[in-house]
């Protein structure tokens, strides 16, 4: 009686999400949720604690997938893309998630949570990224663009904005594994420096300035952002890539502030970053599985805390769709790259990283969230091209 009254309350808070129809198969039992053709089907191999489905819906049905309890016939993408057209009507208990969605924004916790995503592995990395090893969104100027020319793409539209010229400054805060930095230097010859929190980033990065001779040019620093003075250098030129989404949003002034005082007047700023049309705590289920500690900030609240510091804003571009395409790419070379995967993994792990890709994409292509490039100078400056297209 009681397993039966636990499965009538699932279907019925199943039956929310019912503006693409899909069939449950649940405890033996097939339902229907939504009118017309099904577009995908949900089996449920093991029961769901409710409970646990009304304080996070993405934690209890994230968690169910990583362990196989939850099963998705035909493309986990396709059945996630119509899904996630409802992600406004999933349960969050925040005052129940506050540890999980609430971290600690010291910098030792940072760089934890830095740390348990981006040193998983140079090697894992490798697998699933293109050459350039950047881990952010690219950007596709063709249909026949591969991953590879999105991402070196990305690069160049970004250092175009940047307006770069010879013997210019050059900073990066959150290199990641140097690409852009290394093009800069070689492009523009610029010199630069870059800070990451990630050991297994700041030695690839070291290592690749190394082998390309660049070492009179550019250096990188394992370094917090709030510890920029230390440099005790002033730059023409400040670029954050996918950095931000891990400061909190207690911290968002504090970033900008920091990045105040280390770029010169009239020096432009490039900030890239995924962002929200609204401010929200995050997912539970990212939080707790792939990002720790990471934050979405709205476009407004960017905009709106940037005034403060005299940033003047001269170019705000969305490549929301840039994200959702290289999502899928790095989906496809995950799922090209399992037999090795698996070699170094356990199933749930790949299974979450399937999910996450597969979700993230999904998520983009919805527009649940955004990607935003916002370029910023300090203060006015009018030596510019008056158009984005120089």
């Amino acid at each position: 009686m009681q397993t039966h009254l636990e499965e009538n309350i699932m279907i019925k808070f199943l039956q929310k999400f019912d503006a693409f129809p899909f069939i449950v198969n649940y405890q033996g039992n097939r339902y229907t949720v939504g009118e017309g053709k099904p577009v995908f089907t949900v089996n449920f191999k093991k029961e769901i604690d409710v409970k646990e489905l009304l304080k996070s819906t993405s934690l209890a049905l994230g968690e169910a997938y990583m362990r196989g309890d939850l099963e998705m016939e035909g493309d986990l993408y396709d059945a996630l893309d119509h899904f996630l057209v409802q992600i406004d009507q999933f349960s969050t208990d925040q005052s129940a998630l506050k540890k999980l969605l609430f971290s600690s924004n010291s910098k030792k916790n940072q760089k934890k949570e830095v740390s348990f995503h981006y040193d998983i592995g140079n090697d894992f990395y490798e697998l699933w990224l293109d050459k350039t090893m950047s881990y952010s969104c690219g950007y596709f100027k063709n249909e026949t663009d591969t991953l590879y020319d999105a991402q070196v793409n990305k690069v160049d539209y970004i250092l175009q904005k940047l307006y770069l010229k010879k013997d210019m400054t050059l900073l990066d805060i959150g290199c990641g594994w140097g690409f852009l930095l290394i093009e800069a230097a070689k492009k523009y010859h610029i010199k630069g420096v870059g800070i990451t929190l990630s050991e297994e980033q700041y030695k690839e990065c070291q290592q690749r300035i190394a082998q390309e001779g660049l070492q009179n040019q550019l250096s990188v620093e394992l370094l917090d952002y709030r510890d920029l003075n230390q440099l005790h250098q002033k730059f023409d030129r400040v670029v954050s890539v996918g950095m931000i989404e891990h400061v909190g949003r207690e911290q968002y002034s504090k970033f900008l502030s920091s990045v105040n005082e280390v770029l010169n007047d009239h020096g432009l700023f490039l900030l890239h970053y995924i962002s929200a049309k609204k401010e929200h705590p995050g997912d539970a289920w990212i939080k707790k599985y792939i990002f720790p500690g990471g934050m979405i900030p709205s476009l407004r609240e960017i905009i709106n805390e940037s005034a403060e510091y005299n940033f003047d804003v001269l170019d705000v571009e969305n490549l929301r769709l840039h994200y959702n395409k290289t999502l899928l790419c790095w989906r496809q070379n995950f799922i090209q790259q399992l037999p090795t995967i698996r070699t170094m993994f356990e199933e749930e792990f790949i299974r979450m990283w399937d999910l996450y890709l597969a979700s993230c994409a999904a998520a983009f292509h919805n527009g649940v969230i955004d990607l935003h490039q916002i370029l910023f100078s300090k203060g006015i400056n009018n030596d510019l091209p008056m158009t984005r297209w120089y």
